[in-house]
């Protein structure tokens, strides 16, 4: 097992590496994040990965931020906490203080905003491998409720407009009453 100071400058400079190129939001992070910690240092098992983003989106605040918490203290504690959040936050928090300076002439600037444009395309493509790949390990879970009530969160948005927050709640109260459901199982 490496040292909690390799594992704290690992992960600071996977972190701020990640959080220095990634365009696009959140999303993208969360599949780059799975390919550092889970494919290459194999820090983290592939389901709960799943789980830690989970809690990362059920959270309050930007996902990039969240997971970095998550994966930081699952790694090292708080020590792991305070490491991820200074390396996510360090490298916007720079970009965007530059372009706040500068921001007349990129808003102006044909080459930026082409730029931007080809990004939003990329971002597009990566957010939909987030999407498959979350897919794919609740499928592989064959879990029928879980694939059910995935289904029906994604009808729940996309054609009936519901509001996002409310399907979090409602998804999460259902996990909890499965969860009292199974504990009652297995006392039986």
């Amino acid at each position: 097992m490496q040292s909690k100071k390799t594992i704290l400058i690992k992960l600071f400079i996977s972190t701020l590496y990640l959080s220095a190129f990634t365009f696009g939001g959140g999303y993208v992070i969360v599949t780059l994040m799975k390919k550092k910690f889970v494919d290459q240092y194999h820090w983290i098992e592939e389901e709960e990965m799943l789980d830690l983003i989970a809690i990362a989106q059920s959270s309050p605040g930007a996902i990039a931020v969240n997971g970095a918490i998550v994966v930081g203290y699952k790694l090292a504690g708080i020590a792991g906490v305070i490491t991820a959040i200074i390396a996510t936050i360090l490298p916007p928090f720079l970009v965007i203080s530059l372009i706040s300076v500068f921001y007349q002439a990129f808003r102006d600037n044909l080459l930026v905003s082409r730029m931007l444009e080809g990004m939003q395309a990329g971002v597009g493509a990566v957010i939909a491998s987030v999407v498959y790949e979350m897919f794919r390990g609740i499928i592989k879970g064959k879990d029928p409720a879980s694939v059910f009530l995935m289904i029906g969160a994604f009808l729940a948005s996309c054609i009936l407009k519901i509001n996002v927050i409310d399907i979090v709640i409602v998804c999460g109260l259902i996990g909890l009453f499965r969860a009292r459901m199974d504990r009652k199982e297995t006392k039986k």
